[in-house]
């Protein structure tokens, strides 16, 4: 879609008038290409110079700064801190009501985003506990980094003070938390900063119908005992109010026609925040020695010390639903903004939402621009896939998005803004060093073979160096892509971009497939009905701790419930009356297949150590009664010792209470390293003073390492095989990994279904 007015014509022909001779005005400026030089333009000023080419610069700026945008219609994707703050400024940070007026918005007025929702942590998994929504916490950023003051003084007749003095109220009023359960409607805007009567009569009216919507709709009553941050609750009553269902997941209107009413009251723009989808759905992160990980929160935290290597989604009803205003507002578009973000738990969820990844490639007219992440992130860019030694650069980062987008990202983006690192003082970097963050590089040569095209500016926020911290500044970025617009028909030597793929991606490796990656993921079910699973089958228990062993589960999600089928209760064991042998090991819980009891060391009920004494055991429980028989014995030949005889047989298989097939259970004793002998006996030769991890025990250990593996130091130990350097020349080696890998295949796909 061409756009032309008199300023744009003029740029272009100040452009030409300034290349013309052996000496361009425009070797004054800094910068590779010419979108480079004219960013430092536009947000530096004109250089010192020659007063005849400094006049021509003068005029070239001003031709930039003038440009009318105002009808450009922009769409970002993103999620998280990255899409609210380009948008607007960061909306969760006090720093913002200095500033809420600024961004990509106060430049392109016609902003929309579409917003990922695979968030399920703090509030956000907070309200799934309850009800079968998606992730808002990112919808609510985004709702409040939109607000427009021009918007807002039209909408409610007010002044420009007066509106900003309305985005801080707003502020206070949506990142509110509350630390104890509000009981009533005045109890709630009781606390300080939450007086409504500061606001226009309109607005203040419509926030106090939807809170006392949370009070009056039984579906969201039970929601207040939770805690929460008030703007998410907001959000919440505005959908139930149009979804006029029972405990179902809230059809695709009402999330619409819910989030436009919350956005009229904020004076944003109808369908400016659109949902990526309206279907619950779960993030799961594979790495490379076969660990998923399940949920955008835990996925976040998890640092395995292997590089990622697929992304997927699961979702509770397939396909997925997605507005059509988010396919409209895609075709429409002619700036596409891919936002910076947490790599993998950003933008990759957005496009692997079925049909949108198409979407950005069938719309030809668009200027497509990536927004590159600063830091690496621990557990996502900290590691890359071809050489886990090295650090993370830009081409990493798009070859992690090469891989993981449906038909790669051929079509999604060919422009890349980065952050100019060489104007970040060293002394910051360092600081950041200390801290273990690294920033992500740019390997220029590599990025333009691979048919991309990098603009380093100086995007970064003045304040921010000045606390000696790093991060975008939305205005300047959003001056940065005015101009990418202002010479997007300048030929400014690009390279064909049908290499692209061969040059993204190793050679031998398949690109992901939408219809393959739809047909390969679970339907889950909604995560507030495996909570209410979790807690009704803890009620028929008998053990202490409930509620904090359910905030365990929760928190693990690759548990289902019908991993609590084997246990009747839990004992806490007092220190004095623990008889366990520790030979093996120093773990101070166990299952009981006798009494079908956990069994917890009493000191170890209130320290940190809890979690992975209970996960050990429970792990333990889903062998169940699987023997009848366990022995040591001497191994002596010719009267001398030569080690011990470790031997297991099992219980007939009518007779056994275990989560396994017969099937199953031989293979994971093989892969404990236990050799069948005959029908039902398997036994283990221990050499000398050989260490030795029982198969039970070694179960809970593993199992407790694949939840996170911060659990269990001694199966981390014993996985790190799979990182060192293995030789051919020593086979056992060779078999050890084998195994290994065995193992952890055996967890993902037997033990936690994956």
């Amino acid at each position: 879609m061409a756009y032309s007015n008199n300023n744009a014509d003029s740029v272009k022909k100040t452009l030409h008038d300034l290349s013309l001779g052996r000496f361009s005005s425009l070797d004054i400026l800094s910068g590779s290409t010419l979108p480079e030089k004219l960013t430092d333009l536009v947000l530096l000023g004109v250089p010192a110079g020659p007063s005849l080419a400094v006049a021509g610069l003068q005029h070239l700026a001003t031709g930039l700064q003038a440009m009318d945008v105002g009808q450009v219609k922009v769409v970002v994707f993103g999620g998280g801190t990255g899409l609210s703050t380009i948008i607007g400024g960061d909306s969760r940070s006090m720093a913002w009501m200095a500033d809420p007026f600024g961004g990509l918005k106060s430049v392109f007025p016609q902003t929309k985003a579409i917003v990922c929702v695979t968030d399920d942590g703090g509030s956000t998994g907070e309200l799934q506990k309850d009800l079968p929504l998606i992730g808002l916490g990112d919808l609510r950023h985004v709702l409040l980094s939109l607000i427009q003051s021009e918007r807002l003084r039209k909408l409610y007749k007010i002044d420009a003070l007066t509106a900003r003095q309305m985005a801080a109220r707003l502020f206070v009023l949506f990142n509110y938390r509350y630390k104890q359960s509000p009981y009533s409607v005045d109890d709630l805007l009781g606390a300080e900063g939450l007086e409504l009567d500061h606001l226009p009569p309109s607005m203040s009216q419509g926030i106090l119908e939807l809170i006392k919507y949370l009070f009056a709709d039984s579906r969201l009553r039970q929601t207040l005992a939770r805690p929460h941050c008030l703007g998410n609750l907001l959000i919440t009553s505005a959908i139930y109010r149009y979804h006029k269902g029972g405990n179902e997941v809230p059809a695709a209107p009402a999330v619409r026609d819910g989030l436009r009413f919350i956005a009229a009251l904020l004076g944003v723009a109808a369908d400016a925040v659109l949902p990526c989808t309206t279907t619950p759905s779960q993030l799961k992160m594979m790495y490379t020695n076969g660990v998923l990980v399940s949920g955008e929160h835990k996925s976040g935290l998890a640092q395995r010390g292997y590089p990622v290597d697929r992304v997927t989604l699961d979702f509770v009803q397939a396909p997925p639903t997605v507005l059509p205003e988010v396919f409209d507002s895609i075709r429409q578009a002619d700036i596409i903004i891919f936002a910076p973000g947490s790599l993998y738990t950003s933008i990759v969820p957005v496009m692997q939402v079925p049909g949108l990844a198409q979407a950005v490639r069938d719309n030809q007219h668009a200027l497509k621009v990536l927004v590159s992440n600063l830091w690496a992130q621990a557990g996502e860019t900290d590691l890359a896939m071809d050489d886990p030694k090295r650090r993370f650069y830009v081409s990493d980062l798009l070859r992690a998005y090469h891989r993981n987008i449906p038909g790669g990202v051929d079509g999604l983006f060919k422009q890349i803004v980065l952050l100019k690192m060489h104007d970040i003082p060293g002394s910051i970097l360092q600081g950041y060093a200390v801290e273990g963050k690294m920033p992500i590089y740019l390997d220029r040569e590599r990025v333009c073979d691979m048919g991309f095209l990098p603009l380093e500016a100086g995007i970064f926020s003045p304040e921010g160096l000045a606390d000696n911290r790093v991060k975008h500044d939305p205005t300047a970025l959003a001056l940065t892509v005015k101009t990418m617009w202002a010479v997007r028909d300048i030929n400014i030597g690009e390279k064909s971009a049908q290499s692209l793929s061969a040059n993204c991606y190793n050679s031998g490796e398949k690109l992901p497939d939408e219809l393959a990656l739809l047909k390969n993921s679970r339907i889950v079910i909604p995560a507030c009905e495996r909570f209410a699973l979790i807690r009704t089958r803890l009620a028929d228990l008998q053990m202490d701790e409930q509620e904090r062993i359910a905030e365990i589960l929760w928190c693990h999600s690759d548990i289902p419930a019908t991993h609590l089928d084997y246990i009747r209760g839990l004992h806490f064991v007092k220190q004095g009356d623990w008889r366990r042998c520790q030979e093996w090991d120093n773990i101070y819980s166990f299952f009981n297949p006798d009494d079908g009891f956990l069994n917890i060391r009493e000191d170890m009920r209130n320290t940190e150590h809890f979690e992975v004494a209970f996960l050990v055991a429970l792990g333990q429980s889903l062998l169940g009664n699987y023997f009848v028989e366990k022995k040591i014995s001497p191994l002596d030949i010719e009267g001398e010792n030569l080690g011990k005889i470790y031997r297991i047989k099992l219980r007939p298989q009518a007779e056994r209470a275990c989560f396994f097939s017969d099937v199953q259970l031989r293979e994971y004793l093989t892969l404990a390293r236990m050799r069948p002998m005959g029908a039902n006996m398997f036994t283990r030769i221990l050499n000398g003073g050989e260490g030795f991890t029982p198969p039970g025990l070694l179960f809970g250990l593993t199992y407790a390492w694949y939840i996170d593996n911060r659990f269990a130091p001694h199966i981390e130990y014993k996985m790190a095989i799979a990182r060192a350097e293995i030789s051919d020349a020593v086979p056992e080696q060779v078999r050890t990994l084998k195994r290994r890998r065995g193992l952890v295949d055996f967890f993902r796909n037997v033990v936690f279904g994956g």
